[in-house]
Formats: C-alpha cells, sequence, structure tokens
C-alpha cells in the first residue's frame, strides 16, 4: 500500500466514522449547555421567589401565608398588600415567559409544575384572586389566559374582568 492509498483510506475512515461521531459529540454537548442554560434559568426564577417570600416575611402583618385573607386591613396595609401582589404578577409572568410550553419534556414538566402550584396557592387567596383584574392588566395575554384559568379552577368561578 502507497502513501496514495493510505490517504485514501484515512480519508474514507474520516468520512465514514470521525465525521459522524463529532456531529453527535457537537450536538450533545449543544443539548447539554441548552439544559444547562434552562436550569439556570429556573434557579434564576427560583431564587427570585425566594426573595419574594423574604418581602412575604418582612410584611407578616399582612398574613400572606395564611389561607385567609387579612380581615379589615389598613389602607396603608391594602397597598403594601397590593404592591406586593404586583410584584408576585411580575413573577408569574416571567416564569411563565422563560419556562411554560405547550409540550415539555419532563424535566421541563416538574419544574413548570412547581410555578403552577404556586399560582394555584395563591389563587385560592380572596384578596389575590380579587385583585387580579387589575394586576393583570397590561401583562402578556398568554399568561393572562393561563392564570384566569387556573384562578376559575382553584375558585370554580371566573375572574372578574371589569
Amino acid at each position: 500500500m502507497d502513501w496514495k492509498d493510505a490517504f485514501e483510506l484515512a480519508s474514507y475512515v474520516v468520512t465514514v466514522v470521525a465525521l459522524p461521531f463529532a456531529v453527535w459529540v457537537f450536538l450533545a454537548e449543544q443539548r447539554k449547555e441548552r439544559e444547562n442554560e434552562e436550569e439556570e434559568a429556573y434557579q434564576h426564577l427560583s431564587d427570585a421567589y425566594n426573595d419574594f417570600l423574604r418581602i412575604v416575611l418582612d410584611n407578616a402583618d399582612l398574613q400572606l401565608r395564611t389561607n385567609a385573607a387579612l380581615p379589615n386591613p389598613t389602607p396603608e396595609q391594602n397597598e403594601r398588600m397590593l404592591v406586593i401582589f404586583d410584584m408576585l404578577i411580575s413573577l408569574f409572568e416571567r416564569a411563565h415567559l422563560v419556562a411554560y410550553k405547550e409540550a415539555m419534556s419532563p424535566t421541563e414538566q416538574r419544574r413548570w409544575n412547581s410555578w403552577d402550584d404556586y399560582m394555584r396557592e395563591w389563587c385560592r387567596r380572596d384578596d389575590f384572586f380579587n385583585a387580579l383584574p387589575l394586576l393583570l392588566r397590561g401583562e402578556d395575554p398568554q399568561f393572562q389566559s393561563y392564570i384566569k384559568r387556573v384562578a376559575q379552577e382553584e375558585r370554580g368561578t371566573s375572574l372578574i374582568t371589569s
């Protein structure tokens, strides 16, 4: 076998074996990088929700972690509650835009289920549910539809949107 035949054989090996392997490695690395980016985005959202819960804790007088709404809140408490609810809606919308898809992988679905659980929990509160029409003004239309459906499922009643 001369050099020409050896190079020709080597080129066949590269074409048949090494090139497809290199493409496979590239695609695997791309998928891993995409998964890491999705995990990082989920972690940022999770951190943001933890920060939100610290705000809730700092405003313990509003009793936002109880099931029932605060009876007879003062105007100042109402204002703080509305601001906190506005922050929460903003966070929910961001989670919806970043993490929600019609067709999700099992990992994406698991991540999204956490956010769906949070939304359902908050929609069960009378004060949050009653504030939704005001809070949803100007939000993403798909997010509005999603959280309205969640609220309706949790409350068994339609959201008044006047």
